[in-house]
């Protein structure tokens, strides 16, 4: 609300007396009904018994910044223009789960846990929004795909983030560290996890209750992943499970990755195969932008046990992504952005774009 002002002199200093607000430099008296219509902002409806406010346009001009702050990786802004949102309109997912979303994503590597708690505990009140205030199951469908895109996003960047930190650290104390990254990667399956339970929950439409199981896929994978390098596997094959079976309720053909070990222990032959994702992108798995792609794939991620595991994580998740959000113009928005930088740089590397025959392993 605007500072109570004398519309006669700009003067802010007005003092109630006997039932009414008097300027105290020029004299002038305000009943408080004048008052309270002086301090709202907005275009303001006096027509009834209640004052009403429009401050949509201001609304519309917050929502397009925050998008395109989001859009250009402008986390700070997106931030600050997400939380003004929020001030304005309460009831806002949007601004709910991207308020949350930003504080979380500038952290460091040894805050990652109680960032990524921090995200989950906004699940459920963004979810409920999402529930009470889009009067559309297509509305729904929309809201929830592009809260589950944010969340695979930062558990697979935070994932690799605090493994990534963990190789460099010098090896003789690494093992002193080994906790701290075991930790932080658990909370990366645990926020898909969540995402996924908090759906299934929520919602009563079978059509949105099944998107619980793109979210228990991606927190499977990274969970599975983890669990092949700590030594205690028992309780983690016993949750992989639990999840797998609550995947197949939705989608009987799911395969975990406990039920194709056999068939991924050749290591980098689960490379073959479509660029799923950059393919939906660019529209062809034969591209310029593709082969770039397929390139890096074969000679650099198939070379090394953790880009074979992204690889098999990629091949298994990102044909239900592509079938569930490929059509959606936020996901070619975001990959896009995404794929050309990263094409851009390999091209900088040496990575040709010209015509490419796959790798034979």
């Amino acid at each position: 609300m605007k500072k109570l002002t004398c519309e006669m002199c700009n003067s802010v200093d007005l003092i109630k007396k006997d039932g009414l607000y008097v300027c105290q430099y020029c004299g002038t008296k305000y009943t408080v009904e004048e008052a309270k219509k002086m301090m709202i902002e907005g275009t303001v409806d006096v027509s009834g018994s209640t004052v009403k406010v429009d401050n949509s346009d201001e609304l519309n001009n917050l929502y397009e910044l925050a998008r395109r702050a989001k859009q250009t990786d402008d986390f700070e802004s997106a931030l600050k223009y997400y939380d003004l949102i929020l001030l304005k309109d309460p009831t806002s997912w949007e601004a709910t789960f991207h308020s949350a979303y930003f504080k979380s994503i500038n952290c460091k590597v040894a805050e990652i846990a109680s960032a990524l708690v921090s995200l989950m505990k906004s699940l459920n009140p963004t979810l409920m929004l999402v529930n009470e205030h889009l009067d559309s199951v297509e509305k729904q469908n929309e809201a929830i795909s592009e809260i589950t895109a944010g969340c695979f996003l930062i558990a697979n960047l935070f994932n690799k983030s605090a493994q990534e930190h963990y190789n460099q650290i010098d090896s003789s104390i690494r093992y002193k560290y080994k906790e701290e990254m075991a930790i932080n990667r658990i909370a990366c399956h645990h926020l898909m996890y969540s995402l996924g339970d908090e759906i299934e929950k929520i919602f009563n439409n079978e059509e949105i209750k099944s998107k619980a199981a793109t979210a228990w896929m991606s927190g499977i994978q990274l969970h599975y992943d983890l669990t092949r390098i700590m030594p205690n596997k028992t309780d983690a094959i016993s949750q992989i499970s639990s999840y797998a079976n609550k995947v197949k309720k939705y989608n009987p053909e799911y395969e975990s990755p406990l039920d194709k070990v056999k068939s991924t222990s050749t290591g980098a032959s689960a490379s073959a195969g479509g660029c799923y994702i950059a393919t939906c992108v660019y529209g062809s798995y034969d591209c310029p932008q593709v082969w770039t792609l397929r390139r890096y794939r074969d000679y650099t991620l198939a070379l090394t046990w953790y880009g074979r595991t992204f690889i098999r994580f990629y091949y298994s998740v990102s044909p239900t992504i592509v079938k569930l959000f490929g059509d959606k113009k936020w996901f070619q928005r975001i990959f896009k952005s995404r794929l050309d930088k990263m094409v851009e740089e390999l091209n900088s590397q040496g990575y040709a774009e010209t015509p490419y025959n796959d790798k034979e392993w």
